[in-house]
């Protein structure tokens, strides 16, 4: 490694607290997204007596919300996790409504000198820190940043790709800090979430491109394309299950139009191997969310299959993903950018997954209406297809009756003669659909 670097280094080495000394009144902070949040600075900023009109920039938090008033740190998310969920709904914390491709440039607009707060990689021989898990919109804000304040850790990886790196040079003060950056576990799997898993490996065809996101459903989709050939990745997150599709040789990324040979990502989150397979892993490229959630760039794939989740599903096809009940839940995140996205790759399928019931199977998640206060997070025009532990539901290009009876036949059965009646009464259906044969099988 270089002297010069070296020195840099030790000159601008300090203490968290010392660190985030250099953030002044009203100005705007920003964390990269979950596991790239630094730790040790977060505590720190909470004793901090400076603040004052400050903005405290989040998505997917891995750390408590800071108990401070809004008046000295306003906490702003993108997207709400379990840390800060209960903060939000009650009126502790913001949220701004987004797609995650536009995050890079919402921030820009709001923040146009923010102040940068990072978990890195230890610096390479060339004066770089990579943002190994988060680049995310953090990446895009680099050339803007007032100031950068990095939590340099040997645990988070280094990883390569566009926008993912910050030279010594650009850092005003930094910090070390070696505990293991959040880690998930990877959860158990039911006969539902098999049966979906199951239902989309099989609409997924060798040499196809893939989106797909973390949880039970999405993990035993991975799980069933063990042997599947030549598949892409070309997703907002990159996971675990990525990791064992890779190990297999199936996501060998050679038939994708953009980024060929890589998996692309821009965030990752999972166990502590997953970061070890991903660091120095040439065959993985971290970008800004509005190249990996970007229309242009989705649609640049030819046969691309999006995989998402969703809570509710109303007669029209609009998708609720966003709120349970009377609380909110999440955010938008990158779910109708792929949606959007994938109608316009030739031969991209998007597809919508939810178990068919909640609330230990009492109610039913498809609906006549979305719940009152809920927000459409996939739009009826851009929803492709449902699937449920039933079967699968084509919507795309159908009549709203067409999408009732797609619907109500990967309905819960027990919750099926309910549905036919609300939509009759919606006059989505006309009366004498009760003697129509295909309607009687989907009862």
């Amino acid at each position: 490694m270089s002297v010069e670097f070296e020195n840099l280094y030790q000159q601008k080495l300090t203490t968290a607290q010392e660190a985030v000394k250099q953030i002044a009144p009203g100005d705007g902070i920003i964390y990269p997204l979950g596991a790239g949040e630094p730790s040790a600075l977060h505590e720190a900023l909470e004793s901090y007596s400076g603040l004052e009109g400050n903005r405290l920039y989040t998505m997917l938090s891995m750390h408590r919300t800071l108990k401070l008033p809004k008046h000295k740190l306003r906490q702003i998310s993108f997207f709400l996790s379990g840390m800060d969920r209960k903060a939000f709904n009650s009126g502790e914390t913001e949220l701004v409504p987004s797609h995650f491709s536009e995050i890079p440039r919402i921030l820009q607009a709001r923040e146009p000198e923010p102040v940068l707060m990072a978990t890195v990689s230890p610096m390479d021989e060339n004066g770089n820190f990579s943002l190994g898990v988060g680049v995310s919109y953090f990446g895009s804000q680099v050339k803007n940043a007032k100031k950068i304040i990095l939590e340099v850790n040997e645990t988070m990886p280094y990883t390569y790709g566009i926008d993912n790196f910050i030279h010594i040079s650009q850092v005003d003060a930094l910090i070390e800090n070696n505990e293991q950056i959040p880690t998930s576990v990877e959860p158990e799997l039911n006969e539902k979430d098999n049966k979906i898993g199951q239902y989309i490996a099989d609409m997924v065809r060798d040499g196809d491109t893939i989106q797909i996101g973390i949880g039970a459903m999405p993990n035993a989709v991975m799980n069933n394309l063990v042997n599947k050939k030549n598949l892409g990745m070309h997703s907002e997150m990159f996971t675990a299950k990525a990791q064992l599709l890779h190990e297999r040789g199936v996501l060998t990324n050679t038939k994708k139009q953009n980024f060929k040979g890589t998996s692309v990502a821009t965030f990752a989150y999972g166990p502590e191997s997953l970061y070890k397979f991903m660091d120095h892993n040439k065959d993985i490229l971290m970008v800004p969310s509005d190249i990996s959630n970007g229309l242009k760039y989705i649609a640049q794939n030819d046969n691309f299959v999006s995989i998402n989740s969703g809570v509710e599903i109303d007669f029209l096809g609009q998708v609720s993903s966003e709120r349970i009940g009377k609380k909110y839940y999440s955010s938008t995140g990158g779910q109708a950018d792929f949606a959007k996205g994938v109608n316009l790759s030739l031969n991209g399928r998007g597809i919508v997954c939810m178990y068919a019931t909640a609330v230990k199977d009492t109610i039913s998640t498809i609906v006549p209406t979305i719940t009152v206060g809920s927000p459409t997070s996939t739009h009826k025009n851009d929803v492709d297809m449902l699937v449920t532990e039933y079967g699968v539901a084509h919507l795309k290009n159908k009549t709203t009756s067409e999408r009732v009876l797609e619907l109500i036949s990967v309905a819960a059965p027990k919750f099926r003669a309910e549905l036919l009646q609300q939509a009759i009464e919606m006059k989505y259906l006309e009366p004498n659909y009760f003697d129509n044969s295909e309607l009687a099988s989907a009862v």
